[in-house]
């Protein structure tokens, strides 16, 4: 177990690819230039999405009655499996990644789209991975099935 792991709240990692993909294309603007269309129609079709997948998600787990805190995993009193969660293990996590994809999609900036899988491996060893290690401890089988039968992002 990495000293990382589960200690960097998602918000705050997102936060951080947020400003690195910001300052990415505002200091080297010809270098990640990346000509794209309908940039404003991408942003806020994925901010739609993100706000859907969030919300979902977030709906879910207070319907579950179980903690929302990403930190503090051993906090969880249920598996939620319905839903966003039949498409989804991590609609949360997946919807501050499409909402980092329409903000690079708007950049047109090949460097910003580089920090959204920067996100994405960050998750996944930091926290992603860390959480179905605990789940698994936690809800063995019935997790384990729900691992085979719903992806971790969407592919």
């Amino acid at each position: 177990m990495s000293k990382l792991e589960l200690k960097v709240p998602p918000v705050a990692v997102f936060i951080i690819v947020l400003a690195l993909s910001v300052q990415s294309a505002l200091l080297f603007p010809d270098a990640s230039y990346l000509p794209l269309p309908l940039n404003g129609e991408v942003l806020v079709a994925c901010s739609g999405l993100s706000t859907l997948l969030g919300v979902s998600a977030l709906y879910q787990f207070r319907q579950a009655r179980t903690s929302v805190n990403p930190v503090k995993i051993h906090k969880v009193s249920a598996l939620v499996v319905k839903g966003i969660f039949n498409y989804t293990r991590n609609p949360m996590y997946l919807s501050l990644l499409v909402f980092l994809f329409g903000i690079a999609y708007w950049l047109e900036s090949w460097a910003s789209m580089l920090w959204c899988l920067g996100f994405i491996l960050y998750m996944n060893r930091f926290q992603i991975i860390p959480e179905e290690r605990l789940l698994t401890e936690r809800y063995g089988e019935q997790y384990l099935k729900y691992q085979q039968r719903v992806k971790r992002w969407l592919l």
